[in-house]
Protein backbone atom coordinates (compact mmCIF):
# COMPACT_ATOMS: atom_id res chain seq x y z
CA UNK A 1 0.00 0.00 0.00
CA UNK A 2 1.27 3.48 -0.86
CA UNK A 3 -0.18 6.73 0.49
CA UNK A 4 0.93 10.33 -0.19
CA UNK A 5 0.75 13.02 2.52
CA UNK A 6 1.81 16.61 2.96
CA UNK A 7 3.14 15.88 6.46
CA UNK A 8 3.83 12.69 8.38
CA UNK A 9 4.55 12.76 12.11
CA UNK A 10 6.32 9.72 13.54
CA UNK A 11 5.53 9.21 17.22
CA UNK A 12 2.23 8.94 19.07
CA UNK A 13 3.33 10.54 22.32
CA UNK A 14 1.88 13.85 23.44
CA UNK A 15 4.48 15.96 21.58
CA UNK A 16 3.92 14.17 18.26
CA UNK A 17 0.13 14.23 18.58
CA UNK A 18 0.11 17.89 19.64
CA UNK A 19 2.24 18.77 16.61
CA UNK A 20 0.03 16.88 14.15
CA UNK A 21 -3.17 18.32 15.64
CA UNK A 22 -1.86 21.87 15.38
CA UNK A 23 -0.52 21.32 11.86
CA UNK A 24 -3.97 20.13 10.79
CA UNK A 25 -5.53 23.25 12.33
CA UNK A 26 -3.01 25.54 10.61
CA UNK A 27 -3.38 23.78 7.25
CA UNK A 28 -7.01 22.60 7.00
CA UNK A 29 -6.64 21.21 3.49
CA UNK A 30 -3.41 19.34 4.15
CA UNK A 31 -3.10 15.54 4.23
CA UNK A 32 -1.43 14.69 7.55
CA UNK A 33 -0.76 11.35 9.24
CA UNK A 34 0.60 10.14 12.58
CA UNK A 35 2.56 6.88 12.53
CA UNK A 36 2.91 5.02 15.86
CA UNK A 37 4.43 1.58 16.34
CA UNK A 38 2.33 0.70 19.40
CA UNK A 39 -1.34 -0.28 19.35
CA UNK A 40 -2.21 2.68 21.59
CA UNK A 41 -1.11 6.30 21.86
CA UNK A 42 0.99 7.61 24.77
CA UNK A 43 2.43 4.15 25.35
CA UNK A 44 5.85 5.27 26.54
CA UNK A 45 7.04 8.46 28.29
CA UNK A 46 3.66 10.22 28.07
CA UNK A 47 1.80 7.32 29.65
CA UNK A 48 4.40 6.62 32.34
CA UNK A 49 4.90 10.04 33.90
CA UNK A 50 3.54 11.53 37.12
CA UNK A 51 0.72 13.51 35.50
CA UNK A 52 1.87 16.88 36.85
CA UNK A 53 1.12 20.16 35.08
CA UNK A 54 4.30 21.96 36.12
CA UNK A 55 4.63 25.68 36.79
CA UNK A 56 8.27 26.00 35.66
CA UNK A 57 10.02 26.48 39.00
CA UNK A 58 13.47 25.19 38.07
CA UNK A 59 14.19 26.77 34.69
CA UNK A 60 16.51 29.59 33.75
CA UNK A 61 14.48 32.84 33.57
CA UNK A 62 13.94 33.90 29.98
CA UNK A 63 14.84 30.46 28.61
CA UNK A 64 12.78 28.56 26.06
CA UNK A 65 12.05 25.90 28.68
CA UNK A 66 10.68 28.46 31.16
CA UNK A 67 8.55 30.13 28.48
CA UNK A 68 7.22 26.83 27.11
CA UNK A 69 6.35 25.58 30.59
CA UNK A 70 4.46 28.75 31.54
CA UNK A 71 2.55 28.84 28.26
CA UNK A 72 2.10 25.08 28.26
CA UNK A 73 0.50 24.95 31.69
CA UNK A 74 -2.04 27.60 30.66
CA UNK A 75 -2.72 25.93 27.29
CA UNK A 76 -3.08 22.45 28.82
CA UNK A 77 -5.63 23.67 31.36
CA UNK A 78 -7.60 25.47 28.62
CA UNK A 79 -7.56 22.33 26.48
CA UNK A 80 -8.76 20.19 29.39
CA UNK A 81 -11.54 22.65 30.16
CA UNK A 82 -12.68 22.64 26.53
CA UNK A 83 -12.60 18.85 26.19
CA UNK A 84 -13.99 17.95 29.62
CA UNK A 85 -10.81 16.44 31.09
CA UNK A 86 -10.48 16.51 34.88
CA UNK A 87 -7.73 18.74 36.31
CA UNK A 88 -7.00 19.16 40.01
CA UNK A 89 -5.17 22.32 41.06
CA UNK A 90 -3.65 20.86 44.23
CA UNK A 91 -0.49 22.98 44.34
CA UNK A 92 3.02 21.86 45.22
CA UNK A 93 5.27 22.18 48.26
CA UNK A 94 9.05 22.05 47.84
CA UNK A 95 10.20 21.03 51.30
CA UNK A 96 13.58 21.85 52.87
CA UNK A 97 14.66 19.25 55.46
CA UNK A 98 18.05 20.68 56.50
CA UNK A 99 19.98 23.95 56.51
CA UNK A 100 21.68 23.36 53.15
CA UNK A 101 18.31 22.72 51.51
CA UNK A 102 16.91 25.81 53.25
CA UNK A 103 19.61 27.94 51.60
CA UNK A 104 18.84 26.34 48.24
CA UNK A 105 15.15 26.97 48.87
CA UNK A 106 15.70 30.70 49.20
CA UNK A 107 17.58 30.80 45.88
CA UNK A 108 14.83 28.75 44.25
CA UNK A 109 12.22 31.11 45.65
CA UNK A 110 13.95 34.01 43.91
CA UNK A 111 14.03 32.05 40.65
CA UNK A 112 10.27 31.51 40.94
CA UNK A 113 9.77 35.26 41.19
CA UNK A 114 12.08 35.81 38.21
CA UNK A 115 9.89 33.37 36.26
CA UNK A 116 6.72 35.19 37.42
CA UNK A 117 5.37 32.12 39.24
CA UNK A 118 2.86 32.59 42.04
CA UNK A 119 4.66 31.24 45.13
CA UNK A 120 5.01 31.91 48.84
CA UNK A 121 7.52 30.90 51.50
CA UNK A 122 6.11 28.67 54.25
CA UNK A 123 7.88 28.41 57.61
CA UNK A 124 8.10 25.25 59.72
CA UNK A 125 4.96 25.95 61.74
CA UNK A 126 2.90 26.83 58.68
CA UNK A 127 4.14 23.67 56.96
CA UNK A 128 3.07 21.56 59.93
CA UNK A 129 -0.39 23.16 59.93
CA UNK A 130 -0.75 22.76 56.18
CA UNK A 131 0.59 19.19 55.94
CA UNK A 132 0.69 17.42 59.35
CA UNK A 133 2.35 14.31 57.90
CA UNK A 134 5.25 16.28 56.40
CA UNK A 135 8.39 17.18 58.31
CA UNK A 136 10.62 20.07 57.24
CA UNK A 137 12.18 23.41 58.13
CA UNK A 138 10.05 25.24 55.61
CA UNK A 139 8.79 25.07 52.05
CA UNK A 140 7.98 26.94 48.88
CA UNK A 141 4.30 26.72 48.02
CA UNK A 142 3.68 26.76 44.27
CA UNK A 143 0.01 27.65 43.86
CA UNK A 144 -0.49 26.85 40.17
CA UNK A 145 0.83 23.27 39.98
CA UNK A 146 -1.91 20.83 38.95
CA UNK A 147 -2.43 17.17 38.03
CA UNK A 148 -4.06 15.51 35.01
CA UNK A 149 -4.09 12.26 33.01
CA UNK A 150 -1.76 12.95 30.07
CA UNK A 151 -2.72 9.73 28.34
CA UNK A 152 -6.30 11.01 28.18
CA UNK A 153 -5.12 14.44 27.00
CA UNK A 154 -3.19 12.76 24.18
CA UNK A 155 -6.19 10.65 23.17
CA UNK A 156 -8.46 13.71 23.03
CA UNK A 157 -5.91 15.59 20.91
CA UNK A 158 -5.79 12.62 18.53
CA UNK A 159 -9.60 12.57 18.33
CA UNK A 160 -9.58 16.29 17.48
CA UNK A 161 -6.87 15.64 14.89
CA UNK A 162 -8.78 12.85 13.13
CA UNK A 163 -12.02 14.85 13.29
CA UNK A 164 -10.25 17.54 11.25
CA UNK A 165 -9.30 14.93 8.66
CA UNK A 166 -5.99 13.60 10.00
CA UNK A 167 -5.04 9.95 9.57
CA UNK A 168 -3.76 7.75 12.40
CA UNK A 169 -1.64 4.64 11.79
CA UNK A 170 -1.31 2.51 14.93
CA UNK A 171 0.70 -0.72 15.23
CA UNK A 172 2.89 0.58 12.39
CA UNK A 173 6.60 0.20 13.06
CA UNK A 174 8.92 2.32 10.92
CA UNK A 175 11.58 0.10 9.36
CA UNK A 176 13.16 2.48 6.86
CA UNK A 177 13.28 6.16 5.90
CA UNK A 178 14.41 7.31 2.47
CA UNK A 179 14.68 10.95 1.52
CA UNK A 180 14.43 12.04 -2.11
CA UNK A 181 14.58 15.54 -3.56
CA UNK A 182 10.79 15.94 -3.63
CA UNK A 183 9.60 13.61 -0.87
CA UNK A 184 10.38 11.25 1.99
CA UNK A 185 9.37 7.59 1.91
CA UNK A 186 8.40 6.01 5.23
CA UNK A 187 8.42 2.21 5.22
CA UNK A 188 6.10 0.77 7.89
CA UNK A 189 5.38 -2.79 8.94
CA UNK A 190 2.27 -3.92 10.80
CA UNK A 191 1.19 -7.41 11.79
CA UNK A 192 -0.65 -7.88 8.49
CA UNK A 193 1.02 -5.69 5.88
CA UNK A 194 3.90 -3.53 4.73
CA UNK A 195 3.24 0.07 3.70
CA UNK A 196 5.20 2.81 1.97
CA UNK A 197 3.92 6.21 3.06
CA UNK A 198 5.19 9.25 1.18
CA UNK A 199 5.24 12.85 2.38
CA UNK A 200 6.57 16.25 1.46
CA UNK A 201 7.77 16.92 5.01
CA UNK A 202 8.55 14.45 7.80
CA UNK A 203 8.50 15.28 11.52
CA UNK A 204 9.97 12.75 13.93
CA UNK A 205 9.03 12.85 17.62
CA UNK A 206 10.60 9.48 18.37
CA UNK A 207 11.37 9.81 22.09
CA UNK A 208 13.26 6.69 23.13
CA UNK A 209 14.08 5.89 19.49
CA UNK A 210 14.96 9.43 18.38
CA UNK A 211 18.63 8.71 17.61
CA UNK A 212 17.86 5.52 15.67
CA UNK A 213 15.23 7.25 13.53
CA UNK A 214 17.65 10.11 12.81
CA UNK A 215 20.30 7.60 11.77
CA UNK A 216 17.76 5.78 9.59
CA UNK A 217 17.36 8.84 7.34
CA UNK A 218 21.09 9.42 7.05
CA UNK A 219 21.85 11.84 9.90
CA UNK A 220 25.00 11.07 11.91
CA UNK A 221 24.06 12.21 15.41
CA UNK A 222 26.64 13.33 17.98
CA UNK A 223 24.40 12.05 20.76
CA UNK A 224 22.69 8.89 21.88
CA UNK A 225 19.51 8.23 23.82
CA UNK A 226 20.49 6.75 27.18
CA UNK A 227 17.56 5.28 29.13
CA UNK A 228 17.13 6.07 32.81
CA UNK A 229 14.54 4.01 34.61
CA UNK A 230 12.28 5.86 37.05
CA UNK A 231 10.82 3.45 39.59
CA UNK A 232 7.67 4.32 41.51
CA UNK A 233 5.65 2.88 44.35
CA UNK A 234 2.03 3.58 45.14
CA UNK A 235 1.07 4.14 48.77
CA UNK A 236 -1.53 1.87 50.27
CA UNK A 237 -5.07 3.19 49.73
CA UNK A 238 -5.43 4.17 53.39
CA UNK A 239 -2.84 6.89 52.67
CA UNK A 240 -4.74 8.51 49.81
CA UNK A 241 -5.35 11.58 52.01
CA UNK A 242 -1.89 11.67 53.61
CA UNK A 243 -1.09 14.93 51.76
CA UNK A 244 -3.17 17.65 50.16
CA UNK A 245 -0.38 18.94 47.91
CA UNK A 246 2.36 17.46 45.78
CA UNK A 247 5.42 17.10 48.02
CA UNK A 248 8.83 17.58 46.38
CA UNK A 249 12.32 17.81 47.89
CA UNK A 250 14.52 20.84 47.30
CA UNK A 251 16.69 19.60 44.41
CA UNK A 252 20.46 19.49 44.45
CA UNK A 253 21.51 21.78 41.57
CA UNK A 254 24.53 19.53 40.91
CA UNK A 255 22.33 16.54 40.07
CA UNK A 256 20.33 16.09 36.83
CA UNK A 257 17.11 14.71 38.40
CA UNK A 258 14.72 16.16 40.97
CA UNK A 259 14.62 13.29 43.46
CA UNK A 260 11.89 11.14 44.98
CA UNK A 261 8.62 12.92 45.75
CA UNK A 262 5.02 12.27 46.83
CA UNK A 263 2.57 12.83 43.99
CA UNK A 264 -1.17 12.99 44.22
CA UNK A 265 -2.62 11.33 41.12
CA UNK A 266 -5.80 12.33 39.32
CA UNK A 267 -7.37 8.95 40.25
CA UNK A 268 -7.05 9.79 43.97
CA UNK A 269 -4.02 7.62 44.73
CA UNK A 270 -0.60 8.83 45.91
CA UNK A 271 2.66 7.64 44.35
CA UNK A 272 6.24 7.79 45.59
CA UNK A 273 9.10 8.32 43.15
CA UNK A 274 10.79 8.32 40.83
CA UNK A 275 14.41 7.43 41.37
CA UNK A 276 16.81 7.53 38.40
CA UNK A 277 18.44 4.17 37.74
CA UNK A 278 20.58 3.35 34.74
CA UNK A 279 18.43 1.44 32.27
CA UNK A 280 19.58 -1.43 30.09
CA UNK A 281 16.47 -1.54 27.92
CA UNK A 282 14.90 1.48 26.25
CA UNK A 283 11.38 0.21 26.81
CA UNK A 284 12.09 -1.69 30.01
CA UNK A 285 8.94 -1.37 32.11
CA UNK A 286 8.74 -4.96 33.37
CA UNK A 287 10.52 -7.06 35.97
CA UNK A 288 13.35 -8.13 33.65
CA UNK A 289 14.70 -5.09 31.84
CA UNK A 290 17.74 -5.97 29.77
CA UNK A 291 17.94 -5.70 25.99
CA UNK A 292 21.12 -7.01 24.38
CA UNK A 293 20.75 -4.61 21.44
CA UNK A 294 20.14 -1.56 23.64
CA UNK A 295 22.89 -2.45 26.10
CA UNK A 296 25.55 -3.12 23.46
CA UNK A 297 24.77 0.12 21.64
CA UNK A 298 25.00 2.03 24.92
CA UNK A 299 28.29 0.39 25.98
CA UNK A 300 29.86 1.24 22.60
CA UNK A 301 29.04 4.93 23.01
CA UNK A 302 31.84 6.92 24.63
CA UNK A 303 29.41 9.50 26.00
CA UNK A 304 27.82 6.82 28.18
CA UNK A 305 31.11 6.11 29.96
CA UNK A 306 31.80 9.82 30.45
CA UNK A 307 28.39 10.65 31.94
CA UNK A 308 28.52 7.52 34.11
CA UNK A 309 31.92 8.52 35.46
CA UNK A 310 30.71 12.07 36.16
CA UNK A 311 27.76 10.82 38.22
CA UNK A 312 29.21 7.52 39.42
CA UNK A 313 28.56 7.98 43.15
CA UNK A 314 24.99 9.17 42.63
CA UNK A 315 24.32 6.36 40.14
CA UNK A 316 25.65 3.77 42.58
CA UNK A 317 23.39 5.11 45.33
CA UNK A 318 20.36 5.06 43.04
CA UNK A 319 21.14 1.49 41.98
CA UNK A 320 21.53 0.39 45.61
CA UNK A 321 18.21 1.97 46.61
CA UNK A 322 16.55 0.32 43.62
CA UNK A 323 17.60 -3.11 44.87
CA UNK A 324 17.30 -2.37 48.59
CA UNK A 325 13.86 -0.97 49.45
CA UNK A 326 14.85 0.34 52.91
CA UNK A 327 17.21 2.77 51.15
CA UNK A 328 14.40 3.94 48.87
CA UNK A 329 12.11 4.28 51.89
CA UNK A 330 14.61 6.56 53.63
CA UNK A 331 14.37 9.02 50.73
CA UNK A 332 10.63 9.32 51.47
CA UNK A 333 10.89 9.27 55.27
CA UNK A 334 13.25 12.24 55.04
CA UNK A 335 10.15 14.44 54.78
CA UNK A 336 7.30 11.98 55.43
CA UNK A 337 8.45 9.92 58.44
CA UNK A 338 5.16 8.06 58.98
CA UNK A 339 5.54 5.94 55.82
CA UNK A 340 6.48 2.31 56.53
CA UNK A 341 7.88 -0.41 54.31
CA UNK A 342 4.53 -2.19 53.95
CA UNK A 343 2.98 1.05 52.64
CA UNK A 344 5.00 0.83 49.41
CA UNK A 345 2.96 -1.08 46.83
CA UNK A 346 4.01 -1.92 43.24
CA UNK A 347 3.47 0.68 40.52
CA UNK A 348 4.60 0.81 36.86
CA UNK A 349 8.03 2.25 36.15
CA UNK A 350 8.82 4.91 33.56
CA UNK A 351 11.79 5.40 31.24
CA UNK A 352 13.32 8.81 30.60
CA UNK A 353 14.82 9.21 27.13
CA UNK A 354 17.89 11.25 28.01
CA UNK A 355 19.97 12.56 25.12
CA UNK A 356 23.68 12.41 26.00
CA UNK A 357 26.35 14.01 23.83
CA UNK A 358 29.49 12.09 22.87
CA UNK A 359 31.50 14.20 25.34
CA UNK A 360 29.24 13.04 28.20
CA UNK A 361 27.11 16.16 28.56
CA UNK A 362 23.46 15.61 29.44
CA UNK A 363 21.24 17.55 27.06
CA UNK A 364 18.89 19.68 29.17
CA UNK A 365 17.48 21.77 26.34
CA UNK A 366 15.72 21.07 23.06
CA UNK A 367 17.80 19.29 20.46
CA UNK A 368 16.80 19.13 16.80
CA UNK A 369 18.36 17.56 13.72
CA UNK A 370 17.30 18.38 10.17
CA UNK A 371 17.55 17.31 6.58
CA UNK A 372 15.97 19.25 3.69
CA UNK A 373 12.67 17.38 4.11
CA UNK A 374 12.72 16.18 7.73
CA UNK A 375 12.82 17.62 11.23
CA UNK A 376 13.80 15.37 14.14
CA UNK A 377 12.99 16.24 17.75
CA UNK A 378 15.96 14.51 19.34
CA UNK A 379 15.45 15.79 22.88
CA UNK A 380 12.28 17.30 24.34
CA UNK A 381 13.28 18.03 27.93
CA UNK A 382 11.10 17.72 30.99
CA UNK A 383 8.43 18.89 31.39
CA UNK A 384 7.60 18.02 27.78
CA UNK A 385 4.07 16.87 28.63
CA UNK A 386 3.22 20.18 30.30
CA UNK A 387 4.79 22.08 27.40
CA UNK A 388 3.43 19.89 24.59
CA UNK A 389 1.12 22.50 23.06
CA UNK A 390 3.71 25.32 22.71
CA UNK A 391 6.35 22.76 21.69
CA UNK A 392 3.99 21.57 18.95
CA UNK A 393 3.45 25.16 17.83
CA UNK A 394 7.22 25.74 17.76
CA UNK A 395 7.75 22.60 15.65
CA UNK A 396 5.00 23.69 13.25
CA UNK A 397 6.70 27.04 12.77
CA UNK A 398 10.10 25.41 12.16
CA UNK A 399 8.61 23.05 9.57
CA UNK A 400 6.68 25.86 7.86
CA UNK A 401 9.88 27.92 7.67
CA UNK A 402 11.55 25.02 5.84
CA UNK A 403 8.84 25.04 3.17
CA UNK A 404 8.90 28.80 2.50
Amino acid sequence: MTELYDYIVIGGGIVGVSTAWQLQQRHPGAQIAIVEKESTLAAHQTGHNSGVIHAGVYYQPGSLKAEFCRRGAEATKRFCDEYGIAVENCGKLLVATNEIEKQRMEALYQRCHDNQIDVELIDEDELRDMEPAISGLGAIKVHSTSIVDYRLVTERMAQAFTKLGGKLYLSSRVTDLTEHKERVEVECVSSSSKSILKCKQLIVCGGLMADRLATMIGITPDFQIIPYRGEYYRLAARHNQIVKHLIYPIPDPELPFLGVHLTRMIDGSVTVGPNAVQGFKREGYGDFNVSLEDTLQMLRFKGFWKVTAAHFKTGLTEFKNSLWRPGYLQLVRKYCPSIEMHDLEPYPAGIRAQAVMSDGRLVHDFLFAETPRSLHVCNAPSPAATSAIPIGQYICEKVEAKTC
